[in-house]
């Protein structure tokens, strides 16, 4: 910690919890209670209850967590893909090329999201590449809003390495392609891993651009939770945030393995 002095601490730590706890804690913690609740007569919700859950694992919810998560590893994997070619290609052009790289990559967050979902819209509706009306146009859409975080992560993590390694193994006669594959990319991996969970959380709860595309027959987890909420059902719509947010954190808890694994390496 930045703060040496005991009283500095326990300040620090008391600005920490005052922040943290109505603005970030007791609003999840509420959303908890409310999937257990059967009314909300005073200011917390009361009662217990395990129906919400009971009808939110099975039928179309269940659906849509297999749709969100199919979406999300898709666009993860898309977004990683391609926001590495871009930094390791990046990183090779002169300084006005990287900085129009990053400029061309960083363009899709730097514009409202529903902007980004209309050009989509407007652009594959047509053929000769004909998107509207299927899956693939949301996980498209997915993939354009989170490949900036990627290509951002795996950029910083490449202005890191040390030239010394891919030097000793060019001097040894190592292709190119052979350096790449097997000294930049292992040390790249933390930064990898860390880059496909930000995707991942990304794509998990976006719903602007999901809201504009989605067809009847993929819809994700997030317009579920809105259409629940919309119509009044606010305990049907916490527990599938609840459902949401416990797939997300399982799946950020793996790649965080995965991460802890590569950094050792």
């Amino acid at each position: 910690m930045l703060v040496h002095s005991r009283k500095g601490k326990w300040a620090t730590w008391a600005v920490f919890f005052v922040l943290f706890l109505p603005l970030f804690a007791l609003p999840l913690l509420v959303v908890l209670a409310a999937s257990f609740a059967t009314n909300w007569s005073s200011v917390f919700p009361s009662g217990f209850t395990t129906r919400h859950y009971s009808a939110a694992v099975r039928g179309e919810s269940l659906q849509a967590l297999t749709t969100s998560l199919v979406t999300a590893l898709t666009a993860s994997v898309l977004a990683l893909v391609v926001g590495t070619w871009a930094a390791l290609a990046g990183h090779a052009l002169k300084r006005g090329g990287k900085r129009l790289m990053d400029a061309l990559f960083t363009l899709p967050v730097a514009v409202p999201s529903v902007v980004v979902g209309l050009a989509i819209l407007v652009a594959f509706s047509k053929p000769p590449v004909l998107l509207n009306g299927t899956r693939w146009i949301v996980v498209l859409a997915h993939a354009v809003l989170v490949t900036a975080f990627a290509h951002q992560s795996v950029s910083a993590a490449i202005a890191r390495l040390d030239p010394a390694y891919e030097q000793a193994a060019a001097s040894l006669g190592a292709r190119p392609s052979y350096v790449l594959w097997r000294v930049r990319l292992p040390l790249l991996l933390p930064s990898l891993t860390a880059a496909a969970g930000l995707c991942f959380a990304l794509s998990m709860g976006e719903l602007s651009v999901t809201m504009m595309l989605y067809p009847p027959d993929w819809t994700p987890l997030p317009v579920q939770i809105y259409a629940a909420t919309d119509r009044g059902a606010l305990f049907t719509g916490s527990a599938l945030a609840v459902i949401l947010m416990t797939a997300t954190v399982l799946v950020l808890l793996a790649v965080s393995r995965i991460r802890t694994k590569a950094s050792y390496r």
